[in-house]
């Protein structure tokens, strides 16, 4: 049974930083948020919740700390870490429900953080089960890493926008994403990036940025994170493509909005919108 609580002492902190190279596999600790940091901002306005499993040990957490969006009070998400034998429990899920409730209770409504957009788990937890949305691409935000997840691509990130009392935000925590029906509209969005076939990988295939369709998706593999390790240079080729579309798309004034996963063909969408007020659609053709 999970348990999640708030963590409040020092040895717990060191703990948590223990968990980070286990999570990430960093191989040094710049990387590595210290104890002493993470015990001084949890006294001032930051959140770090534990999950337990039934014999008291620690087995994921999440760790945000106090920030400003526009002037806006918000809370920005900079860990969210599980080991590997409780991902498939929940856990992370359950971790960043808990933290929605700890940031409501502060008075607070926006939660955002950084992840890899050539992640489809993490994309899919973050889209279809929380309801994020991203109108931001960060290029190569944190440099060189020295965690095995990152090595071998720039780290580039999208930024997520949680609002935690948006309704679209309580329909998809409410709903299991599973059994998340999507409109007929989504399922004609025309894909931007068509895969082709690479052995036993997806290649990036041809791109068309001239499309100004009001909703679009765009295709990125799964296994990114064994990709990165097997074939570095196909991935680089995935994180090169994927950042000229995502940053082309959300220039013009698209934003992400939802993630599709089908894993058993290798692959998942995101769908892009052109918020109504933005969108200029073509011109219709004259009749012949």
């Amino acid at each position: 049974m999970m348990h999640i609580r708030p963590l409040t002492t020092l040895e717990e902190c060191r703990t948590v930083a223990e968990l980070e190279k286990t999570v990430w596999g960093y191989a040094d600790g710049d990387d590595i948020v210290p104890p002493p940091v993470l015990i001084v901002s949890i006294k001032r306005g930051g959140v770090l919740l534990g999950s337990f499993d039934d014999d008291g040990r620690m087995n994921g957490f999440v760790y945000s700390i106090p920030a400003l969006k526009n002037g806006r009070l918000s809370q920005w998400s900079h860990m969210l870490g599980v080991t590997p034998d409780a991902r498939a429990a929940g856990v992370g899920t359950a971790l960043k429900l808990a933290q929605r409730e700890a940031t409501l209770a502060m008075g607070i409504d926006l939660i955002e953080w950084t992840y890899d957009p050539l992640q489809a788990m993490n994309a899919h937890l973050n889209f279809a089960k929380l309801g994020v949305i991203v109108e931001e691409y960060e290029e190569n935000i944190y440099g060189n890493s020295s965690s095995a997840l990152h090595r071998g691509t720039p780290t580039d990130r999208f930024v997520a926008e949680w609002k935690l009392r948006e309704p679209h935000v309580l329909r998809r925590i409410a709903l299991d994403a599973r059994l998340a029906v999507k409109d007929r509209g989504v399922a004609d969005a025309p894909i931007v990036n068509p895969s082709e076939a690479a052995g036993k990988r997806l290649a990036p295939g041809e791109h068309d940025l001239e499309r100004k369709d009001r909703r679009l998706r765009v295709e990125i593999p799964t296994g990114f994170g064994e990709m990165q390790r097997e074939d570095p240079a196909l991935a680089l080729r995935w994180r090169l493509t994927t950042r000229e579309i995502f940053q082309t798309c959300l220039a013009r004034g698209y934003r992400v909005v939802d993630f599709f996963l089908a894993g058993r063909e290798g692959r998942g969408w995101y769908l892009l919108a052109m918020p109504e007020e933005r969108w200029d659609p073509p011109p219709i053709p004259p009749p012949a």
